[in-house]
């Protein structure tokens, strides 16, 4: 039987750093990209004698999230402790939330060409995360660095609802733009602060039995996790084809190879040895969180894609690129309501703007100037003292030097001239060097028209009114 004989089954454990400025049990800082073990204290260090302390901030993020995928926030949820010896996890035990955890059943719809796809959240759970092994391969050994350890993580476990590797993708997209959207998470893969492992597996179509699932583990890109999806689904359906039987286990996707391997043997939750943590009692939500954070909630990406095709009449596609960002999507809106038409605001976003950020790199954070100078050389566009061509050569020294655009136009007089005495005079003055062009398009000759509007625009160096420049023209020829 082919794959298509066959349906993939996959659930995801997403796991999402929090932006906290400290770590879930101590003071020590979370930043990104300092010296080994730098950010350590005797509590992340796991060493005798240290009693954790809760960041307060994890479990008003942790709220926020569940919030956001509608699950139910439990007002009493308890932490565990998950035994397991590695280098990188120095008190050998991870501090977690097993049997109750503080978010339950939520639900996350994604769009594809599939439509409306609902994918159920069966629980989000808080915990500390594990330092980082560096394997130098040259000198024939393993560094530990521990500065990631205790780092607050949000754990998002998804009921195996999805069924391609399409579905995965959409899936996460769209859980990491809520996120950042929520201001928890920066939805960095590479960098690890959202990372994803995926629970796979097959079964004949028809068949209501879910095959044996093996894990693939922390995968850094979107392209990465479709290419292991795919890669594993043959594998299994190739292996259940042949007779043999897929074994639960944990597997790594090497991308240079593009194939999965073999890490280790899958462990069951008795693997663990988990039990109720002794150093922190059971979390109690004090009384009116959950609301307050539910007041603070931002309208959410889908719903913002949503509204800015109804409201400002923009495709789907343009749509899901301006709301992908808060930032920008909150800067469009900001522009639009100062400026006539939202569609070419849009296309002035897509286009220029976007094209200027790719090319320097810079953050949307960084522009220079605001959404009163954007709309104001819209304005002047759509005022006809500016022509279009214009306009981006403004647009770009706005975005290199934050000048008014007032400013650069009058510095560089690329003002359009829509005079009408003025194009008229200049109208004239073409025509009449122009006996042989105007014989040979009262001939019949139409395209004569346009290299008299060329002469018009050469004589006023580009800054006619392309309008004004064809009405006075055609009405001095009679046409």
């Amino acid at each position: 039987m082919p794959v298509d004989d066959f349906q993939p089954v996959m659930g995801l454990e997403v796991h999402a750093q929090l932006l906290t400025q400290t770590k879930i049990f101590c003071g020590c800082s979370t930043s990104f990209g300092a010296a080994p073990n730098a950010h350590t204290c005797p509590v992340c260090l796991g060493m005798p004698g240290v009693l954790p302390v809760l960041n307060g901030k994890v479990v008003e993020y942790a709220v926020r999230a569940g919030l956001a995928l509608g699950c139910t926030v439990n007002a009493q949820s308890e932490w565990s402790r998950k035994n397991y010896f590695y280098p990188d996890l120095p008190k050998g035990y991870q501090v977690t939330q097993f049997d109750r955890p503080i978010c339950e059943h939520g639900q996350l719809t994604v769009d594809g060409p599939w439509g409306e796809k609902a994918v159920r959240v069966r629980r989000i759970h808080m915990e500390e995360d594990a330092g980082k092994s560096v394997h130098d391969g040259s000198a024939a050994r393993s560094l530990v660095d521990l500065n990631r350890a205790g780092t607050p993580l949000l754990e998002i476990v998804s009921e195996p609802d999805l069924r391609s590797a399409d579905e995965v993708v959409a899936y996460l997209k769209a859980l990491r733009d809520i996120l950042v959207y929520l201001g928890i998470n920066d939805g960095n893969l590479e960098e690890g602060s959202f990372r994803c492992d995926a629970n796979v597996s097959v079964m004949r179509k028809g068949s209501a039995e879910y095959g044996a699932r093996v894990e693939l583990k922390n995968i850094n890109s979107f392209r990465f996790i479709k290419q292991a999806i795919e890669y594993e689904v043959a594998r299994q359906v190739e292996l259940v084809e042949s007779g043999g039987k897929v074994v639960q286990e944990t597997r790594l996707f090497d991308p240079a190879r593009n194939e999965t391997r073999p890490m280790r043997s899958k462990e069951e939750a008795h693997d663990y040895r988990y039990f109720p943590e002794p150093d922190l009692q059971p979390l109690q939500l004090r009384a009116g969180l959950v609301e307050e954070v539910a007041a603070c909630l931002p309208e959410l990406p889908r719903q913002k894609l949503q509204r800015f095709q109804s409201q400002y009449g923009l495709p789907a596609y343009d749509a899901g690129l301006l709301t992908a960002d808060r930032a920008l999507a909150d800067l469009f809106e900001a522009v639009a309501a100062r400026a006539k038409d939202a569609r070419k605001v849009s296309n002035w976003f897509l286009g220029e703007l976007s094209r200027l950020l790719n090319e320097t790199g810079e953050p949307l954070s960084g522009l220079r100037f605001g959404p009163a100078q954007f709309a104001e050389l819209l304005g002047a566009v759509d005022a006809g003292t500016l022509s279009n061509n214009a306009a981006k050569a403004v647009f770009e020294e706005m975005f290199r030097t934050g000048k008014a655009p007032a400013d650069i136009i009058r510095e560089k007089g690329l003002g359009q001239v829509s005079d009408e005495g003025t194009v008229e005079a200049v109208v004239d003055q073409v025509l009449a060097a122009a006996a042989t062009e105007l014989e040979a398009y009262r001939a019949g000759k139409q395209q004569v028209f346009g290299f008299l509007v060329g002469q018009c625009m050469k004589a006023m160096k580009g800054k006619g009114n392309p309008q004004l420049v064809n009405a006075v023209l055609k009405r001095k020829l009679g046409a």
